[in-house]
């Protein structure tokens, strides 16, 4: 059993992206899907620091000092982009603009809600950005995330336990262990990595998981 490094979570996240949609890719581990968005489909990826049509990361001596994303990673601009300021780019978000927003995540409680911040780490302030802004705002909240903390606690729960950055918004995880959607009726698996039974997913998982008919191995690539 391999779990799935940081690339393939967001590659996985990324092929559930749809033509037309406009998509904002929070800090850290979202951002990774700008690189992966299927080649047929026409996404519009934004960025609450204001740019409407991010590109793939800029290839080494070619970046751009000006293009950074919200994780400050320099990136390129896609044919047609706008630079916006970040009041307009919060109106889109606030306004119901965004289709998806893929977010990081401490944790997420089996009805959905979000904990993505924590005022407490030590010299790094809340971190809370725009996070809530976009748990509320966007049509969709995906999250991708390891499916457990450093310590093997587990971050798919019953209940948060740190503070709650949006109620019921999540519908979709991804984490390096299993694909889950957020039903009414609580974390339903869709795709597990390979080697990895349904028990033992459970016991990584502190909140009941049930599973979809068509349960399957959850295939990336190598990346």
């Amino acid at each position: 059993m391999t779990p799935l490094n940081r690339n393939q979570i967001a590659w996985r996240a990324a092929q559930g992206l749809r033509e037309g949609w406009y998509v904002n890719l929070g800090m850290g581990m979202p951002v990774l899907a700008a690189n992966y968005a299927p080649k047929d489909a026409d996404i519009i990826f934004q960025s609450e620091n204001g740019i409407v049509g991010v590109g793939p990361v800029a290839e080494p001596g070619k970046e751009d000092l000006d293009f950074v994303d919200a994780g400050s990673q320099k990136i390129t601009l896609r044919e047609g982009a706008s630079l916006v300021d970040s009041a307009m780019a919060f109106a889109m978000i606030r306004g119901g603009h965004i289709d998806v927003t893929l977010l990081g995540g401490f944790q997420v409680s089996s009805s959905g809600n979000l904990a993505n911040w924590d005022a407490m780490i030590p010299n790094k302030g809340p971190l809370v950005g725009g996070a809530m802004d976009l748990a509320v705002g966007a049509k969709s909240v995906w999250v991708v995330m390891a499916h457990v903390t450093r310590d093997g606690e587990p971050r798919l729960v019953e209940k948060c336990s740190y503070p709650e950055t949006g109620i019921g918004v999540v519908d979709w995880i991804y984490t390096d262990h299993a694909v889950v959607e957020v039903t009414p009726g609580g974390f339903l698996v869709h795709e597990i990595i390979e080697g990895l039974s349904r028990d033992g997913l459970q016991e990584l998982t502190a909140a009941p998981l049930s599973f979809a008919p068509d349960c399957r191995v959850l295939d990336v690539p190598a990346l």
